[in-house]
């Protein structure tokens, strides 16, 4: 099957005939069979991306608000599941599947104590996440009340101060990589934030919400208004969070054939899930700006967006 709209709407009831939709009835065990994985080549072939000499390292980390089970005398545990996997995994998983799939722990007995239900939906979930998406998944639960770090470190200039938005023609809502723009700067690195980042899911057409970190080293530089033009450009296409990442790097990397790289896109929460997709040129550019992402000891502080 390599039909991204039919894999991804597993879940999602339809009724073309006009009959009623049976609502969906939460199991009461783990059902690992409700996970969904989509093939990450699906969603690169039109970027050309090669997953097997891809032009970035990075990882996608997860944020799960709404997960719970049962200890053994029914006392319901509740916490916030960290999980984080490489973007080199065979597959990304379905938003709406793993919510599914979370929720089916809901009513679920997992231990005799807190603490083993909890290393016991941690066990559980990284297990079932390899196996769906073939790669080692790392998986990670907070309860309560946390201490927080920034999610990405270092300073970026906020494109919408940078840049005159009163006085520029935005008309492009539609992804081209025409509109960035480039000029020869005394300086290499540029490093940007903007909250102008928003998508469509590419099943339901939702809009997702979100900000966007870019950091580029190279001899020519893209200008600050075209950048803002691009990320805007983004307003009506129907993607997966990853694949607007992965989009914004390779639409980067192609034109300003950059010596260092790094795209961030850290996604509101939709569904009780937050999606954040890091891209880099190097593994050192990545833990330069975003180590503490997919360190399952840390609680990540939330955007405004978020």
């Amino acid at each position: 099957m390599d039909n991204i709209e039919e894999i991804a709407s597993k879940h999602l009831g339809k009724a073309g005939d006009g009959s009623v939709v049976k609502p969906y009835v939460t199991p009461d065990n783990v059902d690992k069979t409700l996970l969904v994985p989509i093939p990450r080549h699906l969603n690169r072939t039109q970027y050309e991306i090669d997953d097997k000499n891809l032009p970035f390292v990075g990882f996608d980390v997860w944020n799960a608000y709404e997960v719970s089970a049962l200890m053994d005398n029914g006392y319901p545990v509740s916490g916030m599941l960290k999980i984080s996997y490489a973007a080199d995994s065979e597959s990304i998983v379905e938003s709406k599947s793993l919510k599914l799939y979370l929720n089916s722990y809901n009513m679920t007995t997992m231990g005799k104590t807190v603490n083993e239900c909890l290393t016991n939906i941690i066990n559980q979930v990284s297990e079932d996440l390899k196996e769906a998406l073939g790669v080692e998944v790392t998986v990670s639960v907070f309860v309560g009340e946390q201490d927080t770090v920034r999610p990405i470190r270092g300073d970026f200039f906020q494109l919408e101060d940078y840049v005159d938005v009163e006085n520029i023609r935005f008309n492009q809502y539609n992804e081209n990589p025409n509109t960035l723009e480039s000029y020869i700067a005394t300086e290499t690195s540029q490093s940007f934030k903007s909250y102008s980042l928003r998508s469509n899911c590419r099943v339901t057409n939702q809009p997702d919400w979100g900000d966007v970190f870019i950091y580029m080293k190279s001899q020519t530089q893209v200008t600050p208004e075209s950048l803002l033009q691009y990320i805007v450009s983004m307003r009506k296409e129907n993607h997966f969070h990853e694949e607007i990442c992965e989009c914004i790097y390779k639409r980067l990397y192609d034109k300003f054939n950059p010596d260092e790289l790094f795209v961030a896109c850290l996604y509101t929460r939709r569904g009780g899930i937050d999606i954040n997709p890091v891209r880099a040129s190097s593994v050192e550019v990545m833990k330069s700006f975003a180590a503490n992402m997919n360190d399952p000891m840390l609680c990540l502080q939330k955007t405004l967006r978020q």
